[in-house]
């Protein structure tokens, strides 16, 4: 079976993210489902704004994955139920996205079969390159690659065997 490769890029800090402020779902060209989270009604607003606002929302939107933020948002399973799918229709040989940091997180869950709630566990560093690799629905993972490494060098056999 052929081998499928993604390395998924998050892109440097902009202003709105310095400030704390959720993003509006960005799409993803040439694949469409690892597009940014639908955060509703929260989108383009600050984490402490929200918080003021709707406290509880936002603790629930925190600890229990099914809950969407408000105005048509994406809940956490939602966005790894999404991003899996899009893993699993991926075809063989190498892939490269420019994704949103929770695109990451949702990413490295549903290919290492993690409970939803380890998204919340996952710290995504801007500026890096996170790569999956695998076959037929087993997948390999190398974390925080820098940019201006180049992870296409390293064997796709030599991930995660240890």
């Amino acid at each position: 079976m052929a081998s499928v490769r993604l390395h998924l890029t998050t892109p440097p800090l902009d202003t709105a993210a310095r400030q704390g402020r959720f993003g509006y779902a960005g799409p993803c060209p040439g694949h469409e489902g690892l597009a940014g989270p639908d955060m509703g009604d929260w989108a383009g607003r600050t984490l402490e704004e929200v918080a003021a606002e709707d406290p509880e929302g936002v603790r629930r939107w925190l600890t229990e994955p099914g809950y969407a933020p408000p105005g048509g948002g994406e809940s956490v399973a939602a966005l790894i139920a999404r991003t899996g799918e899009h893993l699993a229709g991926l075809a063989p040989g190498r892939h490269h996205a420019v994704v949103a940091q929770g695109v990451v997180r949702a990413a490295v869950v549903a290919a290492l079969e993690l409970p939803a709630a380890a998204f919340w566990r996952l710290d995504v560093r801007p500026d890096t390159v996170t790569v999956l690799s695998g076959r037929a629905g087993r997948w390999n993972l190398l974390v925080g690659q820098p940019r201006e490494e180049d992870p296409q060098q390293e064997d796709p056999q030599q991930e995660g065997t240890q």
